[in-house]
């Protein structure tokens, strides 16, 4: 039995480290993508997951397979293609730690994984199906999420979706909206940021959460605000938590996506569905997984910068 599977992306983030007396980048390579980095928070406290995707059959997608068995998350849906080359992306970093993207993918191995390519037992053996939007970008990747998200629900999983704007990557903002507001319609559980309910609603994050569980049938919404912590709601109880205070941030590729699959691991826990979990109980897991994703942001890359329960639980008792 398997906790969680994630079907999407699994790629190379290059963060600029420095740069050289010309004014040129030095690169650092972080294993990464959102799906890959939401799997790693919950293997990180013990999940038992695993991916869906696709790589090349070049040294980075053996990095990539290798990154994820050494950290306990299944591999064995993972394709590996001697036709494309595994997706890259470039993150260069303000002085604020907040990044801008460059995609390699043109096409990317992560957008050519077909239905038939799943390994559809292990959605049958998960408690939770999730996925994004970047595989719903490009196709075949796109019918690919369709039907898999239609199979998952058709089996009675969870599903937990996190939107995850990157706007260089889609065709038109137009497509973008249209197709991040049908994974809201396909989700027991959200995942979004205060700058997507923005660009999707025009809304504040309170006000957003309240719509996607009006208007989607979204059983629990989180809304992450950065350094101002999150929003939580169901249609029972609402709150807010604050974010880790005094961190020295220095990279926070891949935050977003650590507290989704922070919250995910915490809320399995309680052995409760989302929607009948009380205030105080939604708090704690919005606490931890704010502490998770803040802490996450004091070390480079995504995958790699997670730090464990204990190291995270000392940390909120500060």
């Amino acid at each position: 039995m398997l906790d969680v599977v994630a079907l999407g992306e699994l790629l190379i983030d290059f963060t600029c480290q420095s740069v050289d007396e010309h004014g040129y980048p030095t690169m650092a390579a972080h294993p990464g993508g959102a799906p890959a980095n939401f799997l790693a928070a919950l293997a990180k406290f013990g999940a038992k997951t695993a991916l869906l995707g696709k790589v090349g059959a070049d040294a980075f997608g053996k990095m990539l397979t290798g990154t994820l068995e050494s950290l306990g998350i299944g591999t064995g849906g993972v394709v590996v293609s001697e036709d494309v080359f595994t997706t890259l992306a470039f993150v260069t970093l303000d002085e604020h730690g907040d990044r801008e993207f460059s995609f390699s993918r043109k096409p990317g191995a992560d957008t050519q994984i077909t239905f038939e390519e799943l390994d559809l037992s292990l959605i049958d053996a998960a408690r939770v199906f999730h996925f994004g939007t970047l595989s719903l970008t490009d196709e075949p990747a796109r019918s690919t999420t369709c039907r898999a998200v239609a199979y998952a629900r058709k089996r009675g999983k969870l599903i937990t979706y996190d939107p995850n704007l990157r706007k260089p990557l889609w065709k038109s903002i137009d497509q973008a909206r249209e197709l991040m507001l049908w994974g809201l319609a396909q989700a027991d559980i959200v995942k979004i940021s205060d700058e997507e309910v923005d660009f999707l609603f025009g809304l504040s994050p309170e006000e957003g959460a309240a719509h996607i569980l009006e208007e989607y049938g979204v059983k629990l919404v989180f809304v992450t605000c950065g350094a101002e912590g999150c929003v939580f709601q169901t249609g029972e109880v609402k709150g807010r938590v604050p974010a880790l205070s005094g961190l020295k941030v220095v990279d926070t590729t891949g935050a977003g996506d650590i507290f989704g699959g922070s919250a995910v691991w915490a809320l399995l826990r309680t052995g409760k569905a989302p929607e009948t979990l009380s205030r105080d109980e939604l708090e704690q897991v919005a606490r931890f997984a704010c502490a998770s994703a803040g802490l996450s942001t004091t070390r480079p890359g995504g995958i790699s910068s997670v730090w464990s329960r204990e190291e995270i639980a000392a940390r909120m008792a500060e």
